[in-house]
Parts: structure tokens; sequence; C-alpha cells
């Protein structure tokens, strides 16, 4: 299947496909934003962190926050 070319993810997969949570959420998700992605993946520990993002910058985008692989893979995935 082919990977969606208008998402982002950010943070780290173990092997067992658990997702961990990351540093600079802030960074990334206006990296992100910048290169006109407008939906991102994050670690569902780092949802906190949003509230570090001022409310204009986070306007238009959407966030999804997942725990485990097949979270990604279902966002991430045409057709999944």
């Amino acid at each position: 299947m082919p990977v969606r070319h208008d998402i982002a993810m950010t943070g780290e997969i173990t092997l067992t496909g658990r997702v961990l949570p990351i540093g600079g959420v802030k960074e990334k998700v206006l990296g992100a934003r910048r290169a006109g992605i407008r939906e991102v993946i994050l670690p569902k520990q780092n949802e906190p962190d949003l509230a570090d993002i001022p409310r204009p910058l986070r306007q238009n985008m959407t966030f999804h926050f997942v725990e485990h692989l097949d979270g990604v893979l279902d966002l991430a995935l045409v057709g999944g």
C-alpha cells in the first residue's frame, strides 16, 4: 500500500510496535507546518506537549495520538 503524502509522523517505534514519546514536539510540529503538512501523528504520551504550541499555529492542523504501530499504519497508508 502507498503512504499518504499529506501526513507526517514523529516518534520512536519499538520492535514490538509501541510508539514511544519524544522531545522537541513544538519544533517538529512547526517544521511540519512550514513544509505544508497539516496532519501529524504523535505519540500519545506527547499529547500534553501541544499546550506549548501557540493556538494560532495549531489552527488548521489535525493531530492524531497513537500508542502502537497499528494506529500509525491505519492513518498513514492510503486505504488504511
